[in-house]
């Protein structure tokens, strides 16, 4: 079988950013119309008094200072709280198609590579615009990619069990360049007036070009393996599915947005992910010292603190492990595949790295690669 290489990556970077300050203003804002429309039923103990938040509490609980976003006005609108994206006709691209075409073309760019020698695309995403057609298909025929392609959802991890999957066609002879694109729009399903979750998400899209060894002319790493594991557990949860007008649920609840259990989550997804790494490494006789650089999903910094030095059995020295949430706050699949676009090019040929994602499911996928 054939070697698969990695020959560009792109990132497609929304045009809105909001800060914390900017959000939590918002959001308080939001609290005081709450509790002053609900004043009475609050002190009949009916309904809960809703706290303000603050700047540093958002740092502190996840390391994110600001997030970028496809529509501000709407989502810091106290009496809206979430984006306002109109709907497009038909005939028109999709946003989400839209979002990932950039960071296709970027890719594309990058390897100088024509989207007419593309033969697979896989969007792989934690969320769809619509049930079908593909999203990808839609990608495909906009870029002019030939081949085949369709979409994959495994929440967060969704870019890395897309690299998986298309690597595994290209060594099976399937395809031969295929992009994974991960358009993630998490704004539209985030519940802006939940104090606990209002900060974490932002948009953005990410691409990668993936190569057969017959053809790679300009590969930056060669994937030497992946790994990839799932495990249900309801503490991470969208409900907010393509049955729910069947389902006479069109009304305004909790539960059709982002839901999460934050604190068996960080206990939970903590050992699992250390573990699956561990064994993947273990699998290719891989020692800690031979990673010059972890890519981890961009959830949370106190998380990517704690497996990066479960990982390497130490503090992670300075640029070892990259975070980039700070910036982009969690993008769900995408988040891991920017920090990796953006710190992996002052790496030494034979340099090796994991990227890793992990997230709702459970979920966990992990790429090793090496610079050629």
């Amino acid at each position: 079988m054939t070697d698969v290489f990695i020959s560009g990556t792109g990132v497609f970077t929304p045009p809105h950013v909001i800060t914390n300050d900017e959000l939590v203003a918002s959001y308080n804002a939001y609290v005081g119309l709450h509790n002053e429309e609900n004043a009475q039923a609050i002190a009949a103990g009916n309904v809960v008094e809703k706290l303000p938040s603050t700047s540093e509490f958002i740092f502190a609980a996840s390391g994110i200072e600001q997030r970028y976003v496809m529509e501000k006005d709407g989502i810091l609108d106290p009496r809206r709280m979430c984006p306002r994206l109109p709907p497009r006709s038909d005939d028109e691209p999709s946003i989400m198609a839209q979002m990932g075409c950039s960071a296709a073309n970027d890719a594309l760019a990058r390897a100088g590579i024509s989207a007419s020698d593309v033969d697979l695309i896989i969007v792989a995403a934690s969320n769809m615009e619509r049930a079908y057609p593909a999203m990808a298909v839609e990608i495909q025929q906009i870029l002019g990619a030939g081949g085949f392609a369709f979409d994959m959802n495994v929440a967060c991890s969704s870019a890395t069990f897309g690299i998986q999957a298309a690597a595994d066609m290209i060594r099976g002879g399937s395809a031969t360049r295929a992009l994974v694109i991960s358009p993630e729009l998490p704004s539209g399903h985030l519940e802006w007036r939940d104090r606990d979750c209002h900060f974490i998400f932002g948009d953005v899209a990410t691409a990668v070009l993936l190569e057969s060894g017959d053809v790679a002319e300009t590969a930056q790493f060669k994937v030497v393996s992946s790994a990839c594991a799932t495990k249900f557990s309801n503490n991470i949860r969208n409900n907010n599915g393509f049955l729910r007008r069947a389902h006479d649920q069109m009304d305004d609840r909790r539960d059709m947005q982002f839901v999460q259990n934050g604190r068996k989550v960080f206990k939970e997804v903590l050992p699992l992910v250390s573990k699956h790494i561990a064994d993947h490494l273990k699998r290719d006789g891989v020692v800690p010292e031979d990673l010059a650089r972890l890519w981890l999903h961009q959830a949370n910094k106190t998380m990517n603190d704690y497996i990066g030095k479960k990982v390497l059995g130490r503090e992670p020295q300075h640029g070892e492990q990259p975070n980039i949430l700070q910036d982009y706050a969690n993008t769900s699949s995408a988040g891991s595949i920017i920090a990796f676009s953006k710190h992996s090019s002052d790496l030494e040929r034979g340099a090796r790295g994991l990227i890793c994602s992990f997230g709702a499911g459970y979920s966990v996928g992990s790429i090793l690669v090496e610079r050629v």
